[in-house]
Formats: C-alpha cells, sequence, structure tokens
C-alpha cells in the first residue's frame, strides 16, 4: 500500500484503473511471476517445472511462463491451441485430462504433443489417429493411485476417480501399450497426480515419495525406459485466515531423494512437478468498482460492478465447503498526492458485506470484514486472485458486464 493505494507491478490502483477506463478487471504482475519461478528453481534446482494452465490460460500469462518453465500441461482442444499460438514447442506440451475427443487427440498427435492417456479407449482412439496420419503418437500413461495426498484441497487420485487408469490395472494397459507400438504409439512416462492445494509440507512429501515408488512398481510392465516421470504437485496456496505459506523445505528434501534414486532407477528420465495454482495465484488481483453503498437492518453493504460471474471462487461457490473470505481490501478512488500527512491516509474500519450486482444471495465476495471505509466510486480489491478467475467463473451469467485481464 502506498498512500492508502494498492501498488501493482509499481504502478498506482487509481493510476491503473485510469488507463483502463473500465471495471471490474484482473491483473497479473509478471514481476511476482517470475519471483516465483525463480524461487522454485532454487528450491528444486534438478527439477522440471511444468506450468498447469488451466489455473490461468490467459494467452500473456501462458506466453510468460512458457519462457520460463520447462513445460505446459494443457487439458482441452482450446489450451492447446493457446499454448502453440504462445509459442510453447510441441515437444514441451503434455495433454491431461478425462474425456478427451476424437477432434482432441487428433490435433494432439498431429501437433506431436505428449498425451498422457487416461483409459483403455482412449488409447485405443490414439492408435487409431496415430495410423490414420501415418504418425507417430507420443503417448504416457496416467495413473490413479492407490493412495491420495492427505489435507488436500482437491483429491485427485486414490479410490475411485475418473482419472488416468487405477493403480491395479496399469501394467495390463502398459500390455496394451506395448502391443500398440507397431502402430505408432511412442511410450514416454508416468504421470501420478495425488491431489492439489495442501498446505500440509509433510503430506505433500510424502505424497511425491508415494508416487515415485508406484512407478518404481510399475516400471517392470513398460515397454519402454522411462523418459518422463510426471508427479504432479500438490502445492498449497494460503488464501483465508488462520492459514500459512507452505513450507517448501521437507518437499525440496523429499524431491531432492527422488531425483537422486531416479539416477539409478530410470537413467536420463525427467522428473517433473506439474504446478498451476502455486505459480500464478498470488501474482493475480481482482478488481471491482463500488456503485451503491446501503444498509439493511443494521448491516452495511457495498455492492460492485464485479460478482461470482467473475470471480466464482471469491464468492466461496467454487468447492469451499463452508464460505471463507479470501484476502480483501478497499481502496479510495480519490487521492490527493501534495498532502503528505500519514492521518490522510488512514481510513477508519468499518465492517461490511461485499456483494455483486447479481440478484442471487449466493454472489458475496466479502461476508462481514472489517475493511477501510469505502464509498461510491471507490475500489474493492480481491488478492490472491491469480487462479481459478474469470475462466473458471459463469460469465455470462445475467449477461452482466464483461470482465477484463491485463498483464503487466
Amino acid at each position: 500500500m502506498d498512500r492508502g493505494q494498492v501498488v501493482v507491478a509499481g504502478q498506482p490502483l487509481n493510476d491503473l484503473a485510469a488507463g483502463l477506463g473500465h471495471s471490474p478487471f484482473y491483473v497479473y504482475d509478471r514481476a511476482a511471476l517470475g519471483a516465483r519461478m525463480s524461487e522454485l528453481r532454487g528450491w528444486f534446482p534438478q527439477v522440471a517445472i511444468h506450468y498447469a494452465m488451466k489455473a490461468n490460460p490467459m494467452p500473456d500469462v501462458v506466453r510468460f511462463l512458457g519462457s520460463l518453465a520447462d513445460g505446459v500441461d494443457v487439458a482441452s482442444l482450446g489450451e492447446l491451441r493457446s499454448a502453440l499460438d504462445a509459442g510453447v514447442d510441441p515437444q514441451h506440451i503434455s495433454f491431461a485430462g478425462p474425456g478427451k475427443g476424437a477432434d482432441e487427440l487428433w490435433a494432439a498427435v498431429e501437433a506431436g504433443v505428449l498425451i498422457n492417456v487416461e483409459s483403455e479407449q482412449e488409447l485405443n482412439t490414439v492408435a487409431a489417429v496415430a495410423i490414420e496420419q501415418q504418425a507417430p503418437a507420443r503417448v504416457a500413461l496416467r495413473v490413479n493411485p492407490d493412495f491420495e495426498l492427505k489435507s488436500s484441497g482437491l483429491r485427485m487420485g486414490g479410490g475411485a476417480k475418473p482419472f488416468g487408469v487405477d493403480f491395479e490395472v496399469a501394467p495390463q494397459v502398459l500390455a496394451r501399450m506395448a502391443a500398440l507400438r507397431s502402430h505408432g504409439l511412442e511410450f514416454e512416462g508416468l504421470h501420478i497426480f495425488a491431489g492439489s492445494q495442501s498446505l500440509n509440507a509433510e503430506h505433500v512429501a510424502e505424497a511425491l515419495t508415494a508416487s515415485y515408488e508406484l512407478a518404481v512398481r510399475l516400471a517392470p510392465h513398460a515397454p519402454a525406459p522411462l523418459k518422463v516421470l510426471n508427479l504432479g504437485g500438490g502445492l498449497g496456496v494460503a488464501y483465508f485466515p488462520g492459514e500459512r505459506h507452505l513450507d517448501l523445505a521437507p518437499i525440496s528434501s523429499a524431491m531432492a531423494q527422488i531425483v537422486e534414486r531416479a539416477r539409478t532407477d530410470f537413467p536420463g528420465a525427467e522428473v517433473v512437478l506439474e504446478l498451476g495454482r502455486y505459480l500464478v495465484a498470488e501474482a493475480g488481483l481482482f478488481v471491482t468498482r463500488v456503485v451503491d453503498r446501503k444498509q439493511s437492518r443494521g448491516q452495511i453493504f457495498l455492492v460492485t460492478d464485479g460478482g461470482l460471474n467473475h470471480f466464482l471462487a471469491a464468492s466461496g461457490n467454487f468447492g469451499q465447503v463452508v464460505r471463507k473470505n479470501y484476502p480483501v481490501t478497499t481502496c479510495a478512488a480519490r487521492v490527493d498526492a501534495t498532502d503528505s500527512e500519514p492521518q490522510v491516509w488512514q481510513r477508519e474500519l468499518e465492517q461490511v458485506t461485499v456483494v455483486g450486482p447479481l440478484c442471487t444471495p449466493l454472489d458475496i465476495l466479502a461476508d462481514r470484514m472489517w475493511l477501510p471505509k469505502a464509498d461510491v466510486g471507490d475500489w474493492v480489491v480481491v488478492f490472491q486472485a491469480g487462479a481459478y478467475g474469470l475462466t473458471a467463473s459463469p460469465q455470462q451469467f445475467l449477461s452482466r458486464l464483461h470482465c477484463i485481464e491485463i498483464f503487466k
């Protein structure tokens, strides 16, 4: 904060907003993205870092992180096209997700990206595409492990899951891959993703180690030596009161041991951490303007021009069981830059509920939070907004004002 203003990429929010002439908007800070990648390089110097672009597919973000990361992971034909348009080398793109359509698999084989196969049916379709194109199809097997990432916000493995093939049947699918090598399939490795959004470093380290052990057990069944071992990620972001930032030290230690073991178990193989939210969440802000200030039976409401249709996750309707407030502040739209008295920049706090413009009680951005007093025309700023923001929201709901994204 500077003189009551949020500063974004070295620029006061009011100056940034004036140049846009539009709200609501997201802003993503390239310096913050670069700093996060540098931090990860320091903790995981011998691990390939991939960006899972579903977290934030804005083209400028993909282009920037694509130039810094060792690979980009996509989950749809649209994301594949965006990654290619951003200049990402197809050799460094992997395609995961259940239910890939025939057109998606055709495009993936044609582009030469690595396909993380999620079922026997998908495997057969890839083989048919490779035959029809008379081109090689790069494949890896995504495995649903027989364990899960404890204390994770999203459990991607363990139990019955739509993702990958169950560990118990993975050997027979690998045998099927071997049988299809004559059809143009080129086996490259394994993809094992136990879960995501965990703030318990010991649990993340434990899951990564267990994933590696699973790969060791499956390797004798593989049709070729592993070139890549994608262990997923699981690194969480602290959003809510009482949560602490993830301690990377235990995870770094576990990954160092994994890399050392892989030199013997899988010579020449690339060990991958696939990260999305952890790379981009803290680099983004969601900014919306107060359009009304009202009271209802003693409770103050700030009504804004942006709501859950622009940022569903902040409303609590994107996986939260009990709604919690994201980090939020308010910011004065009018600041007298000539007044240097500190008290000018200190506004009294008041308890308010920030709501969007939609006619639903679910449209809440902040519920009974103590925030600096704000009037009509002022800004509400939601932090930790760089991941699962605009594209994870129902933008067409009620046909309201559209939202824009900028990259600074």
